[in-house]
């Protein structure tokens, strides 16, 4: 049984014979290879055409912000399961990256829906861009639902990697409607919900890039990209500097047993 629209399957993406390998309408050999950098070529893969100098650069800059983040669960994960599985890196890569969603990467394309509405809604009823954010907060505050990219547990006043990024925004002119938005959710944001909450990496990373012209749908592809090459820079360091089996007897060490027992058990896992 058929599923979907019965349309002529294609792609746009590439194509190829025995003398050509075509990508987005650009001959590999001859107009990329060693001709454009690697954050081109995403842009191009992901957007179709070539970015601009200010495409480029902001995107640069989204995926250098996010790409280390110190030993969090999914780069833990990644670790262990290459001590577990040594000869397994494409592996212990995809145990870090499947453990990235909502609360672990998926914040940024949270993040950018909510600027997406607050836009909408200026866009439709005008007045000041501030009414429009506090009405659509007010909706997620309704409604319990989070309010993605904002506040942080060690950057209380700023985080500084979010002024970092709006600050390349405008030295390179791509400062517009999002990240004005960002800006106004964090203004409204202490009369909504009762207390101030900063801009942390998770906004500013979608809101300068959906200004610069990157879609929305594919806002976690960046994220996820640039915490790949994280975890590989960890995975190498744990195959010459291993502490995969010390995280987890650590864990094992924290974890205190309260579950049923025989008389007289005293759980000891070291």
């Amino acid at each position: 049984m058929k599923i979907g629209p019965a349309t002529q399957p294609t792609t746009g993406i590439s194509g190829s014979n025995p003398e050509t390998i075509v990508i987005r309408g650009h001959d590999l050999v001859g107009e990329l290879i060693g001709r454009i950098s690697f954050t081109d070529h995403v842009w191009l893969l992901v957007c179709g055409t070539l970015p601009n100098d200010a495409q480029r650069r902001i995107l640069d800059a989204t995926l250098v912000a996010i790409a280390e983040h110190g030993l969090v669960p999914s780069v833990q994960a990644a670790r262990m399961t290459l001590a577990a599985a040594p000869e397994a890196l494409q592996g212990a890569v995809a145990a870090g990256l499947l453990g990235c969603g909502s609360v672990i990467l998926g914040a940024s394309e949270a993040a950018g829906g909510l600027f997406s509405e607050v836009v909408a809604l200026h866009e439709s009823l005008g007045g000041a861009l501030d009414m429009a954010a506090s009405e659509i907060v007010g909706g997620y505050r309704r409604e319990k639902r989070a309010i993605p990219g904002y506040g942080h547990p060690l950057h209380k006043g700023s985080d500084p990697r979010a002024v970092r990024l709006i600050a390349v925004a405008r030295e390179l002119g791509v400062f517009g409607r999002h990240s004005q938005a960002a800006l106004a959710v964090e203004r409204v944001l202490p009369s909504v919900i009762g207390k101030p909450l900063v801009m942390n990496i998770s906004s500013a990373i979608p809101c300068v890039l959906l200004d610069a012209g990157y879609p929305l749908l594919a806002l976690r592809g960046v994220t996820i990209l640039a915490r790949t090459a994280g975890l590989i820079g960890h995975l190498l360091e744990e195959q010459t500097h291993p502490i995969g089996f010390a995280m987890s007897h650590a864990a094992a060490s924290a974890i205190t047993y309260d579950g049923p027992a025989p008389p007289g058990f005293v759980a000891n896992e070291n």
